[in-house]
């Protein structure tokens, strides 16, 4: 009996934690770049008492790396990433990822992005342009070229390791545990200009969660209720033959 009581218990936390991902990636569903939350669930196996109980943990949450459709806008200073990298930006003391390619050029050249963080190339050095240089060319390499054939800049692509902890920083961007790697080959990974990144939600899915998740809750909810009755049931039979 108690058993059931708790095993509804844990369910409905992580059901509570379930909706709280899902209400924040319907929230950032039209952010540029966003990368969705998921929960990652496991059971926790009772060994107390003689019947093995199974109980849902909170949930571990982590973002996703799945990417997003690229929208075409053909704005000189709208870039995107083809494959999996990231591009690199300054924020204070860190450097953080973001796919948010949506920049912009202050009054000394220097790229930024549309939060005023610095953009960064392959170095970890700011992109500096000419700010009377025109609108700049970037190749899928990341080169920028402004009135010329020759590259003033080039902005840089990163690779997250596939086991590196994510957490968030402003404006859709990330900040790696492990130390990101520069993409040198451009096969796979590449700049495009004049495309915007959407963020990589589904709003039919996440919807369609969050009325799966309602209905768990107040099944679980439900459970618990019914346990509680139940028990309040036999205290007033096992009183009356006492």
């Amino acid at each position: 009996m108690q058993s059931a009581l708790y095993v509804a218990l844990s369910a409905q936390v992580a059901l509570s934690n379930r909706l709280e991902t899902v209400s924040r990636n319907v929230a950032n569903m039209n952010t540029a770049g966003y990368r969705a939350d998921e929960v990652k669930f496991a059971e926790i196996l009772s060994k107390a008492g003689a019947d093995k109980v199974s109980y849902a943990t909170g949930g571990e949450v982590y973002i996703s790396r799945q990417t997003g459709s690229l929208n075409k806008t053909d704005n000189p200073l709208d870039i995107a990433v083809e494959g999996e990298a990231f591009f690199a930006v300054r924020m204070g003391n860190e450097i953080a990822y973001t796919r948010d390619g949506r920049l912009q050029m202050d009054a000394e050249g220097v790229l930024r992005t549309v939060g005023g963080d610095e953009i960064l190339d392959a170095g970890g050095l700011p992109v500096q342009l000419d700010p009377n240089g025109g609108p700049p060319v970037i190749s899928p390499n990341g080169d920028v070229i402004q009135q010329g054939e020759d590259p003033i800049g080039a902005i840089g692509l990163f690779l997250l390791p596939e086991g590196a902890q994510l957490r968030r920083r402003e404006n859709s961007a990330v900040v790696s545990d492990l130390p990101a790697i520069p993409v040198q080959v451009f096969d796979v990974n590449a700049v495009r200009q004049g495309y915007v990144e959407g963020a990589n939600i589904n709003p039919i899915r996440e919807m369609t969660k969050m009325i799966m998740i309602t209905r768990s809750f107040e099944g679980a909810t439900k459970m618990i209720t019914q346990s509680d009755e139940t028990q309040q049931r036999t205290i007033r039979e096992l009183g009356k033959t006492s």
